[in-house]
């Protein structure tokens, strides 16, 4: 029986990287603390991704690419809805616990170790993403370089789920360098483009104040280049 082959990524060789202090911050925030005992873990998968799959976003049996997929209860979920998946995060200890979660309940997910401006996937591989907190906790300066590698192993038409922190949200805990909508767009548009945007009251300090953050955003990777601005 012939073998299959992955196909080799196909991006540029000068892509960027994260910065290895960054690797290694996370990986030691996995060593140092159980991966249940994490502020941002649920066993159970986000509702949003859990209403973007029930609104149809993704066409059934699609490959979804779970970005910063932690622990996997996103990816878990979308496996068990018979979605085909795969996950990465820069940190091992977050891939090795979902994994071992992945064998418990006999799913079948792709979870790997990987830098997400530097995805191991050919072009197109993809026929939607999910990211629930990564993007925000990318440097500023290479939120663009996200856009471009997800982008790449996207489809044409996919479409991508995304939930972060906005500026507007000023609660704790959180990523330091929280980008508005306007910044978020700046990044992520010239490759995808916004189809839908919600957002949830957001309190600060002891008394509720106006404000909001984006809970989610919806986004199609664009067929083509964004028109010129005129």
């Amino acid at each position: 029986m012939a073998m299959l082959r992955a196909r080799a990524p196909s991006r540029s060789r000068d892509a960027p990287a994260l910065p290895e202090e960054h690797r290694l911050r996370w990986n030691e925030t996995y060593r140092s603390t159980q991966y249940r005992d994490l502020p941002w873990f649920s066993p159970r998968a986000s509702a949003w991704i859990a209403e973007a799959a029930r609104w149809g976003h993704w066409r059934r049996g699609a490959r979804i690419l779970d970005v910063g997929c932690g622990a996997g209860s996103n990816a878990l979920f979308l496996a068990r809805r018979g979605f085909r998946v795969s996950g990465i995060d820069i940190a091992e200890g977050a891939i090795e616990a979902a994994r071992r979660r992945a064998r418990t309940a006999r799913l079948a997910v792709d979870f790997r170790v990987s830098d997400a401006l530097r995805l191991p996937y050919a072009r197109g591989e993809f026929g939607g993403a999910v990211d629930i907190g990564c993007f925000h906790t990318l440097p500023i300066p290479l939120r663009r370089a996200y856009a471009k590698e997800l982008a790449r192993v996207l489809r044409p038409g996919a479409r991508f789920a995304l939930s972060w922190f906005a500026r507007e949200n000023t609660g704790r805990p959180g990523p330091p360098h929280r980008p508005s909508l306007a910044e978020a767009a700046t990044a992520l548009e010239p490759e995808f483009l916004f189809l839908e945007v919600r957002y949830r009251a957001v309190h600060r300090g002891p008394a509720p104040r106006g404000g909001a953050a984006v809970d989610l955003a919806i986004l199609e990777r664009r067929f083509g280049a964004q028109p010129p601005v005129m």
